[in-house]
């Protein structure tokens, strides 16, 4: 099976509404149809990169193939797992979790998007607190690091509902203009105390060894 070389496929985290995983490439191409019908209204760009700024045969071409560059790319001190959310069985978006050199940082980093339709539902804090339950339980992650721009304003609340603090500033480029963009950070301790979301994990003791580690000690 599949699963015997690439684990990852058998990984899953559910949530009360939600299940987060690896999907398969006929679940992509709902997936890149969730981007196709948009991501963010045509005068937002929440996103550095502006891949949503294209047709919509180009914005679901570009989820297949960064989703697709990510499992091709994979290396235990370098990687990027790009979970496919699932709701009732069909897909609303992307929560990635990535790191490099995990094994001594013992830091990740999540970024995620939601099919417009989908927003407004609390969707957004759900699976960001899935993604929060691998890195620190799963993982037994340090802290967890995001970012957001200024006029991101609904995936900076999520941050800070789910206790990150701010981290600092960075001045960047988008659509040729500069924008703000707001860092965060989650300690272990402060996610405990934040923690309100019930998830479990299956399918983890055979990925961890593409995670760079062994089995988590807590």
């Amino acid at each position: 099976m599949l699963t015997d070389f690439w684990p990852l496929f058998g990984l899953r985290i559910n949530t009360p509404r939600l299940e987060l995983r690896l999907a398969s490439d006929d679940e992509l191409a709902d997936l890149a149809q969730v981007a196709a019908d948009g991501v963010h209204e045509a005068d937002r760009m929440p996103f550095l990169t502006p891949w949503t700024d294209g047709t919509p045969a180009e914005r679901a071409r570009s989820v297949l193939q960064w989703q697709w560059r990510q499992r091709a790319e994979w290396l235990p001190g370098d990687w990027s797992l790009p979970f496919t959310v699932f709701h009732e069985g069909r897909p609303l978006g992307v929560q990635e979790i990535s790191a490099q050199d995990f094994a001594v940082r013992r830091e990740v980093l999540t970024g995620s998007w939601l099919g417009l339709r989908h927003q407004g539902r609390g969707f957004g804090t759900e699976m960001r607190a899935a993604a929060l339950e691998l890195a620190f339980v799963g993982l037994a992650s340090e802290e967890c690091v995001s970012a957001a721009f200024e006029d991101s304003h609904a995936s900076l609340e999520v941050s800070r509902r789910l206790g990150y603090r701010d981290d600092g500033v960075s001045r960047r480029t988008r659509r040729d203009r500069v924008v703000v963009e707001h860092r965060l950070r989650l300690t272990h301790e402060r996610w405990s105390a934040h923690r309100r979301t019930a998830a479990s994990i299956t399918g983890l003791e055979p990925c961890l060894p593409m995670f760079g580690i062994g089995t988590p000690e807590r």
